[in-house]
């Protein structure tokens, strides 16, 4: 059987197209992403990686670290506190070749999170409205050299001139 001169017209059409999308695909591949299987984006923190739970570091993974970046920094924020932005956790001088934290397993070097301690601090918003968590990955194209243990402030002005791309994942959480 023969394909008629219109199906053989369609065909080269859906070939073009789909020719025609693989930079879009390929460069969507290649783009930085935070993931994690416990937080979906935008939905709903489980209470383990609360302070009404265990208060571990949930799991997150990261794909598309550009072959240029040295190293890596995520910093954890809650921008919906009450006094302003609440910093939950700061990592930086992670290793470009990794590929995720395991729960309360850091590579990299804890900074200061707003409670003053290097570690990572759940959520624990007050009864109310949910938070928005942001969970942000710097890609840099330098290690950070911080003097002592720097607080998300001294990390993000050190990441000022050094951010090659960045990538956010929100988890949401409420009382």
């Amino acid at each position: 059987m023969r394909p008629s001169n219109l199906t053989l017209s369609a065909l080269m059409l859906l070939l073009f197209i789909s020719l025609d999308s693989i930079p879009t695909v390929l460069a969507d591949a290649l783009k930085l992403q935070i993931t994690s299987p416990a937080i979906s984006d935008g939905g709903r923190i489980p209470t383990q990686f609360t302070c009404d739970g265990e208060n571990k570091s949930p799991p997150l993974t990261w794909t598309g670290v550009p072959s240029n970046a040295k190293s890596l920094a995520l910093l954890v924020e809650d921008p919906d506190a009450p006094s302003g932005t609440f910093v939950h956790w700061v990592v930086y001088d992670i290793s470009p070749s990794s590929t995720g934290i395991k729960p309360s397993n850091v590579e990299g070097t804890e900074g200061l999170n707003s409670a003053g301690k290097a570690a990572y601090m759940g959520p624990c918003p007050p009864r109310g409205n949910p938070h928005h968590y942001h969970f942000r990955l710097y890609a840099l194209d330098s290690n950070l050299t911080l003097d002592g243990v720097p607080n998300a402030r001294a990390v993000h002005a050190a990441t000022e001139g050094h951010i090659i791309e960045s990538a956010d994942l929100v988890g949401i959480f409420g009382r």
